[in-house]
């Protein structure tokens, strides 16, 4: 029998209803109860509609971690319209591109993230209303709409084939452990796919929500013992600096309440998988695979995996596929391009604006990753779009970055390549063709007003040749080749491989 479902509006009104002085959301110092909750966000919702948002609207959310991001989702869904969150420190060229594919009528954002639309902050809606009696909930056509790079360097923002609606039972829990009694600790930022999602199934399910304002290993650790946190999603880079504390560091903590750690977002080295588990125990940790377009996913428990080392684990939803560069489809243990698609019968699940998928006949669509099945069916992945650098779990694609750069009046053409970073798995690196007269300093001042913090080349290279062909191509994975040899070189000889020896003037960037 299928589950009776609700506006997500209502559950939280009947969440509030049944649990009003239990605590919801908390960041910081600040927790807000069910019924704080429910009264503030209608308060928010009319002032929304007062602004002119109403039923399908996107209305782009531009704020840092804290109570007032997950209370203006609410108010937006309450309207049946759709959170379209971004960065909260994004330029204005890129915030402006953002909002006109949303067509946003409003941006909710603190003061210096403009464009051309009307900007509020979340302390102006409040004073707006005072009105904080329940109204009718609507249905959001689109539950969310996040915001992607393309391999063109345009965003792209993916609609989410799912309306507005939760379970209507109080007592369910989502398929990720989220229920009554648990406490969710998100520290990562709200307008990545992972942590949105999380926070909003997190909610939706009735558990108490903790966020925090930015990631800090150790006080992630705090955070656990402090909030007696059950539940904690995590991506690798974090996980990193987690284990990267000084052991009397992490053993000062009490985090025996966690009961699931999930990760995701790119793939987690093997030794660090492997002490996560020692640690906490394989039964807590946990790893899904798949893209926020969710065609498809995998899933994998600490358990399985140790049985499968290196698995991100068998699929659990659509199904999943590997096919060579001509569409055919391999057998297990040949390494080709992932393909996903939603089962027969069921509705898409996302669509694209400002973008085409990339697919194959029979509804197979890519993600751009590569990996092969093993003959009991764990997915393995063998390496990611060539074009796509992971930095932290966050996507960069080059050719957004050499966009930037060949702006500048100097800069003759460019390639973005990503190298090997022990703590963020990938680090920029930027090789420039210029004029004379261009420096690294004055290049990356020129892409800070253009491109958010992670997206900024950590080192940049100057040559004399040019890096594209006639064409217009660029071999990216032949000049990401010779840099690592000329890495591992310099430290075969005891040099120092972080300068990048061999390689024309060189200068790293002060990130």
């Amino acid at each position: 029998m299928t589950a009776k479902m609700i506006p997500f509006g209502e559950k939280l009104f009947r969440r509030a209803e049944a649990t009003p002085g239990a605590p919801a959301v908390s960041c910081d110092d600040i927790t807000l109860a069910w019924e704080q909750l429910e009264a503030r966000t209608n308060r928010i919702a009319r002032a929304l509609k007062g602004l002119g948002i109403k039923l399908g609207d996107l209305v782009t959310i531009g704020l840092p971690n804290g109570v007032g991001f997950i209370e203006v989702c609410w108010a937006v869904w309450k309207l049946g319209a759709t959170p379209q969150p971004v960065s909260f420190r994004l330029p204005k060229a890129e915030l402006q591109a953002i909002v006109d594919l949303a067509d946003a009528p409003v941006v909710i954002a603190l003061p210096g993230l403009e464009s051309d639309r009307r900007r509020v902050t979340v302390e102006d809606l409040l004073a707006m209303s005072e009105d904080a009696r329940p109204l009718e909930s609507r249905v959001a056509p689109i539950s969310m709409a996040l915001t992607s790079g393309g391999s063109t360097g345009r965003p792209k923002l993916i609609l989410s084939g799912s309306s507005g609606l939760a379970p209507a039972d109080l007592d369910g829990r989502s398929d990720a452990g989220l229920g009554p009694g648990e406490t969710a600790l998100i520290p990562g930022p709200l307008y990545h796919g992972g942590p949105f999602m999380y926070a909003q199934a997190a909610i939706s399910q009735g558990a108490h929500l903790v966020l925090m304002p930015r990631f800090d290993a150790e006080r992630v650790l705090s955070e656990i013992e402090r909030r007696k946190a059950t539940w904690l999603f995590l991506v690798p880079t974090m996980m990193s600096r987690i284990w990267r504390l000084p052991e009397e560091v992490r053993s000062r903590y009490d985090v025996s309440s966690l009961r699931t750690l999930w990760h995701s977002a790119a793939p987690c080295p093997l030794w660090l998988k492997e002490a996560f588990i020692a640690w906490l125990g394989p039964e807590v940790i946990m790893e899904w695979y798949g893209g926020t377009e969710s065609q498809a996913g995998t899933k994998i428990s600490g358990s399985e995996w140790l049985a499968h080392r290196g698995s991100v684990g068998r699929v659990t939803m659509g199904e999943m596929k590997t096919f060579d560069a001509n569409g055919n489809e391999l057998p297990p243990g040949e390494v080709g391009e992932i393909y996903m698609r939603r089962p027969e019968g069921s509705p898409p699940s996302y669509s694209y604006r400002g973008a085409q998928a990339s697919t194959l006949p029979g509804g197979w669509e890519s993600l751009g990753d590569i990996g092969y099945f093993d003959a009991d069916g764990y997915l393995y992945l063998a390496d990611r779009r060539a074009d796509m650098i992971l930095v932290g779990g966050a996507n960069v694609y080059p050719a957004e970055v050499e966009a930037a750069i060949d702006e500048h009046p100097l800069a003759l053409s460019s390639a973005v390549i990503g190298l090997p970073h022990e703590d963020m798995g990938s680090s920029i690196h930027a090789i420039v063709q210029a004029r004379p007269g261009l420096t690294a300093e004055a290049l990356l001042a020129h892409l800070a007003e253009r491109l958010v913090p992670y997206k900024l080349p950590r080192t940049v290279e100057f040559v004399e040749e040019p890096l594209r062909n006639d064409a217009g191509k660029v071999r990216r994975n032949q000049l990401r080749d010779e840099r690592i040899a000329m890495i591992e070189s310099d430290v075969r000889k005891g040099q120092r491989a972080s300068g990048l020896s061999g390689t024309p003037n060189v200068c790293k960037a002060a990130i």
